[in-house]
């Protein structure tokens, strides 16, 4: 009787798994560029003849030297081979086959292994490449989802998106090679991504790289290049948030005259956020028809909002320069004054008036717990104990809300206790007996 399959064989990338040692450094990095996994055929009922069967991979490619696939996929052959040699059918149910073979003879696979080979068939067929078809390699599937949130992000999300994410491309390459399956990835996987990202930087950062994962990942899922999205089931770390501390009234006016006397566009820059309570990058964005003068209105897109519209008190209007006759798509802070053409990102030029901003502080000595948001801080700090002397704490904050631009009262009570803004009155009587 003609068999009813074929040895299961080893396909390592090309290469001779014997002579490994022997061959070059790169047809040693071509061949782990490549999927490796189990082959076999068996003799299809309907034609009598032996058929291809799905290849079985079960995670190999996950392991980035020669050695560890290799052992992984002998693990899988001799699994494969027994259950073959014992009645293992692709075409047939194997239920019974489970309960009277396995564990009757030395070298029995583990408890589960023909609904992993069985398993492995069935991904192939949904998430796998079939035969003759290129996987999506990791680097490919996350360029395709980058360019899928690219036009769902901002530039400056965008820019740390795709930083993020190509350091995660560039790290499963040098683990498991520029030609792993996307779909091979796990959780595992990339919590050890996440882990080396943590013992590097920090914990913060290893969140906002795990978020910006599971985005993508997510968009991955949807468009159905992988059937799950492994990234959504990893916790996020608990931070300690560094937030810029509030100016003392008297650093207040040593800072201020200092910018005064050496910088008076920067000087400007800190009056947007001190007296609209606007984030550095929101000035940035700032363009001269955002700012209506006739009307005192100025029109941004925030953090959270699209478009926002916010008043432009007196006191702002009396130190800001004739625009009327400026370009009205001009953005109204570049380096060369106000008014101008400025093409770079909206990181570029926070960062560039930050770097204008830290002249001063090396001069006053300060640290870098103090920098432009430090502004924001204090001259909201100072706007609610001045409300709060003459009303009630919640009558305060109700008349404080339209002007911070917070969402919610409850936004604004915890930016105030962030800040320190909300402190008691004395309370030394309480100690007295």
């Amino acid at each position: 009787m003609k068999r009813a399959f074929s040895e299961p064989k080893i396909y390592t990338g090309g290469a001779d798994a014997k002579s490994w040692s022997k061959l070059p450094k790169k047809e040693q990095r071509d061949a782990l560029a490549k999927d490796w996994y189990v082959y076999y055929s068996f003799r299809d009922p309907s034609t009598g003849k032996l058929k291809r069967q799905p290849n079985i991979k079960a995670g190999a490619n996950r392991y980035g030297t020669k050695r560890q696939r290799y052992a992984h996929l002998r693990t899988i052959q001799r699994n494969l081979t027994f259950l073959l040699e014992a009645g293992f059918s692709p075409y047939a149910d194997n239920t019974e086959l489970e309960g009277e073979l396995f564990d009757k003879r030395k070298g029995a696979p583990d408890k589960g292994a023909i609904q992993s080979i069985e398993k492995q068939g069935q991904q192939r067929e949904t998430i796998g490449p079939k035969d003759g078809d290129i996987p999506i390699g990791v680097t490919e599937a996350l360029e395709m989802a980058l360019s899928i949130k690219k036009r769902t992000l901002r530039e400056s999300s965008f820019i740390k998106f795709r930083s993020r994410a190509k350091r995660f491309g560039e790290w499963v390459a040098q683990r498991f090679g520029s030609g792993l399956n996307i779909a091979l990835l796990d959780k595992r996987t990339v919590m050890e991504y996440l882990n080396e990202v943590l013992q590097r930087t920090s914990a913060r950062n290893r969140n906002n790289a795990r978020a910006d994962l599971s985005s993508l990942f997510q968009t991955l899922e949807d468009n159905e290049i992988i059937a799950k999205n492994v990234v959504k089931g990893i916790p996020q770390l608990r931070t300690q948030p560094k937030r810029n501390k509030t100016y003392s009234p008297n650093l207040l006016a040593e800072v201020e005259n200092l910018i005064k006397e050496n910088d008076p566009l920067l000087l400007l820059f800190v009056r947007f956020v001190s007296y609209c309570f606007l984030r550095p990058i929101e000035v940035c964005r700032l363009r001269v028809r955002d700012i209506d003068v006739t009307d005192k209105k100025l029109y941004l897109r925030t953090k959270t909002k699209l478009d926002k519209t916010k008043i432009i008190p007196d006191i702002l209007l009396e130190e800001l320069p004739d625009i009327s006759r400026m370009d009205p798509e001009h953005f109204l802070f570049t380096p060369e004054g106000i008014g101008g053409a400025w093409d770079t990102s909206e990181e570029n030029k926070r960062g560039y008036f930050t770097k204008r901003f830290k002249v001063v502080k090396e001069e006053l000595g300060l640290g870098m717990e103090y920098g432009l948001y430090s502004f924001r801080h204090t001259y909201i700090t100072q706007l609610y104990r001045k409300l709060a002397k003459d009303h009630p704490s919640f009558v305060a904050k109700s008349k404080l809300l339209p002007i911070t631009g917070h969402s919610t009262m409850d936004a604004l009570e915890k930016y105030l206790r962030d800040i320190d803004a909300e402190l008691p009155d004395d309370y030394s009587h309480l100690f007295e007996k």
